[in-house]
Parts: C-alpha cells; structure tokens; sequence
C-alpha cells in the first residue's frame, strides 16, 4: 500500500486519486442538469460511493484557474475507452457553464477520485437515502452497494420544482419505496424531504441515513437521526477550491471521538462525515472552543 491508499471503515482499501485526461463521451440534459459522460482510465475502479472528481474548466489561456468539483454519479470500469465516469452539472457559472457546452470528442483534465466515501453496515439493515436536487447524485451507486449486502433502501428525492429533481427513474429502479417532494408541489409530494423523512423511518425501520444535498437539510436530516438514537452520514456540499486539502477554504467545524473540535477539510477528511459530529449550527465559522481558535480558553 502507498502513502496515498487508504482503508475505509469496512477494511475496502482504497487506491489514491490520479490526473487523466479524459475525452468526453456523451452530454444530455436532465431537468435543469448536465449529465457529463467521459473515459478516465483508472478512475473507476479507484471509486467508492461518495467520492468526487476534479476538473479543469477552461481553455490553455483561460483566467479561470481553480478546478470545479463534482460528486461521482456512475462509473463503468469497463467502459470502450478504458473506464467512464458520469457527474452531474448545474450550469450556474464560468466554469459550470464550459463545462455544459462541451461536444463529444472534447478533451478534459480529470483528478479522482478524491475524498472519503460512504462506509457500509457490516449487517443488513433497513436504510434511508436522502437527496436533494442534483445533491442526490452519488445515491444510485450507494444504493447498488448496499442491496448487495442485502440492506433495505428507502428512498427521498426532493427539490424545489419537478426540474429541479433529479435521479427519480433511477431511484424508482433502485428502491424498495421512493417519495419524491418538490417544494411547490410540482412533482411527488408538496414540501421538503425531512417532512416525510420521520414517516419513511418508521414504516421501514430504518437504522442508517444517509444524505446528499444543501447544507441546511443535512442538517436537519442529522438532527432527526440523533433524535431517534440512529447512525447519519452526510456528503456535505461545501465549496471546494483545490479539491485536495491545500487551500483550506472548505474547512467546517466537526467534533472527533475524543470530543474535541476542529476545523476540517471538507475534500479530504470528507466529503461525508457522521452527522452527529458536524457542528451545523456553527458551519461557516470558527466555534470559540474549537482547536485552534484565537478565543479558545477565553471566558
């Protein structure tokens, strides 16, 4: 094993990310989204669930210099080209934007897979899955992962209108039972996704959550596992810069097991952590007990 594998949880050893060069494959329209297609050779058999890959926007003369990072929606190790990887983009600026007006044949520059995964039950359990918007991404593969250990898989996808979902045939394929909310009640049920969530815990028994998607409902979908003494894991949807921990601008506050807090790298100590030790209330700041802080020990 080199410096850069890694051991998740379940003893899966983990393989270090590479830089590709990928070609493009195909690009669609999914709702509001960009589903991107390209090769990657020896991407996806480094990917575990959860994990996501950074890419180069931009042209040799381009002053967009920082790379976008996407959550790894599908990979096929066996792919014509030497392996492919499917990522999810909202077109919302510069590079975003590039990156949907790419054409098949086109060249992109391709890190990953990068961060921390989901780690699995050693038993089956009943589990609930929880997206939002193009946040439920990574979901699908998780959900293959955990059938073939035999786990139930619940499923919620909400968003705030019907384009704004997404994955809702591929959830249909993957679940035992999936509800769908949309905030204004265009598609699946009117409201948001920890509406029905407590609803889907009991009738499935669900003993593990695991989530995808804004900030604010990995927080809430975190609370109501504490409440119900059950296991959370949360892909947090910090903005990443490097991707690989040099920067340091996706630092947020999490508690380890030895009660202390610090600030963190979102890109390489996550993506996904448990939810009960992200310190949600206190995200986009320093907590004055945390390890560190200039106020810490200060009454």
């Amino acid at each position: 094993m080199t410096t850069s594998d890694a051991v998740t949880s379940t003893g899966t050893i983990l393989l270090g990310p590479i830089q590709v060069r990928g070609e493009v494959l195909a690009i669609r329209r999914s709702g509001d989204y960009f589903l991107l297609a390209f090769a990657a050779p020896g991407v996806p058999e480094r990917t575990l669930p959860g994990q996501f890959v950074a890419l180069a926007v931009g042209d040799a003369t381009t002053s967009m210099l920082l790379r976008r990072c996407f959550s790894i929606h599908h990979v096929d190790p066996a792919g014509s080209l030497g392996g492919t990887v499917e990522i999810v983009v909202d077109a919302h600026g510069p590079g975003t934007r590039w990156l949907a007006d790419l054409k098949r044949g086109d060249a992109v520059d391709v890190v990953g897979p990068l961060g921390r995964p989901f780690s699995l039950p050693k038993d089956p359990v009943p589990t609930v899955l929880v997206g939002g918007g193009y946040g439920s991404a990574p979901l699908f593969t998780l959900a293959d992962k955990l059938r073939a250990r035999g786990c139930r898989v619940d499923m919620i996808l909400g968003a705030a209108s019907e384009s704004r979902l997404f994955g809702v045939l591929d959830g249909r394929r993957r679940a035992t039972n999936l509800v769908v909310t949309t905030d204004d009640g265009s598609q699946g049920e009117r409201g948001q996704v920890t509406d029905v969530l407590g609803r889907i815990l009991d009738e499935n028994g669900g003993q593990v959550i695991y989530g995808c998607g804004p900030m604010p409902m990995l927080a809430a979908l975190a609370k109501v596992a504490e409440g119900r003494g059950i296991s959370s894991q949360c892909a947090v949807e910090e903005a990443m810069a490097c991707g690989v921990g040099v920067c340091m601008t996706c630092v947020l506050p999490v508690t380890g097991n030895d009660g202390i807090t610090r600030m963190v790298r979102s890109c390489t100590d996550g993506p996904v952590f448990f939810g009960d030790q992200v310190r949600w209330d206190a995200v986009g700041t320093v907590p004055d007990d945390c390890l560190g802080s200039p106020n810490a020990g200060r009454s």
